[in-house]
């Protein structure tokens, strides 16, 4: 696992310096993992201190990012949680979702 983490970090490092190298805009992955890394940087951490907090900083990124539902996805996401309160399946969660999202 640390080793795979290890492995991001420095592909997604290589991918940002390349990136920018070649002035073209980076993905959205690719600049959480620069402002993880420049904020580990300046907080001097190493080793598994730094593993930590840069797992944290893009964890915490993502979430972020996650937290902007479209419109569409927020009615989704709300009829799906009415529908777990319910205990509905099978047949009936179907034809309740369907009801849910055709609502204004």
């Amino acid at each position: 696992m640390k080793k795979l983490f290890m492995a991001m970090v420095v592909i997604g490092m290589a991918c940002g310096a390349s990136v920018q190298a070649a002035e073209k805009q980076a993905t959205p992955q690719q600049q959480r993992m620069t402002v993880c890394n420049q904020q580990a940087g300046a907080k001097s951490l190493k080793g598994d201190e730094r593993k930590s907090f840069m797992s944290n900083c893009l964890k915490k990124d993502a979430a972020q990012a996650e937290k902007k539902l479209t419109p569409q996805q927020a009615k989704m996401k709300r009829c799906n949680a009415d529908a777990a309160k319910k205990s509905l399946s099978g047949d009936a969660r179907k034809s309740f979702m369907s009801n849910c999202l055709k609502k204004a």
